[in-house]
């Protein structure tokens, strides 16, 4: 592990080893505990296989562009995808007129690959698997999972599933970060990035999305999901997590439904109008 010359980095501490040198019991012990503690990092969740969970196959819409999954050859909206569609747009109209079209796009896009990231590191870590992304976003990233892995991760028990697909027959579908085990409770977990902390008032959506998620779960693998976790961190490693559990899940499950149906109406309409448009053309041209 250690060669001559060689500089080993753990949190800013640079300690070079020469072969020549020779190691105390002390110094031995506290290599012994630096090798323990690098294995730990890449060792994973404790896996569980209580659920058989169902691969779906994710597809873009080339109509709409959406994010549609097909499960068993059937299509169905992606939850991300309604919460979208039926949004409040106004804060972010604001937003956007505040710092111009561009910088908008700007942030939006860096965001997403920032998040993107965040999210790699996380899953590669939960599965135990060797990962590391050098870029410039990757060394953004990498910091801001391992906050999430050092401060969140400490009260999941074991995990049922990574980046798992869910469907709710003939309704919807989505993937969710992490079904796991967390303080005793059977849990679905959403981890996001912000550029500034958030205050519960500012998420609902989320809240409504792992509640979708939720109910799919229990309604596939006839479970008991009695919390879920959102996980967040900024890029300066401020982290924050929130919490919904039983009659407040509950409650969120209830507000997705209406945004399903908010969804479907909009849907129908967009439809009906297109019906509309097609038979005035199909007049115009008979009347020429």
């Amino acid at each position: 592990m250690f060669g001559h010359g060689k500089n080993y980095m753990e949190k800013g501490t640079t300690c070079t080893i020469n072969k020549k040198m020779i190691m105390s019991n002390k110094d031995i012990k506290e290599h012994h505990k630096m090798v323990d503690k690098l294995e730990k990092k890449t060792q994973g969740l404790k896996k569980s296989n209580k659920y058989n969970y169902i691969k779906g196959i994710q597809i873009t819409d080339p109509d709409s562009g959406n994010r549609v999954y097909d499960f068993q050859g059937t299509r169905l909206p992606s939850v991300t995808t309604v919460l979208s569609a039926t949004k409040n747009q106004a804060f972010l109209t604001r937003w956007k007129n505040k710092v111009g079209a561009h910088e908008a796009e700007r942030i939006k896009n860096l965001s997403s690959r920032r998040g993107t990231a965040m999210h790699k590191f996380l899953e590669s870590h939960i599965q135990g698997i060797g990962y590391d992304d050098l870029t410039p976003i990757g060394c953004q990233a990498k910091p801001m999972a391992q906050k999430v892995i050092e401060k969140g991760f400490k009260s999941v028990e074991e995990y049922y599933g990574s980046e798992v697909m869910l469907y709710y027959p003939g309704l919807y579908a989505g993937s969710t970060d992490l079904i796991c085990l967390h303080d005793d409770l059977e849990t679905v977990v959403d981890f996001k990035q912000a550029n500034n902390p958030k205050k519960k008032e500012w998420i609902e959506d989320y809240f409504i999305q792992v509640a979708a998620y939720a109910m799919a779960h229990d309604e596939l693998y006839k479970s008991t999901i009695r919390q879920a976790v959102i996980m967040i961190c900024t890029p300066d490693l401020y982290y924050q997590e929130f919490k919904i559990q039983d009659q407040n899940l509950r409650s969120y499950k209830h507000k997705w439904l209406k945004r399903l149906d908010m969804y479907h109406e909009l849907k129908f309409d967009e439809k009906e109008q297109v019906q509309v448009n097609v038979k005035a053309d199909e007049f115009k041209k008979n009347e020429r």
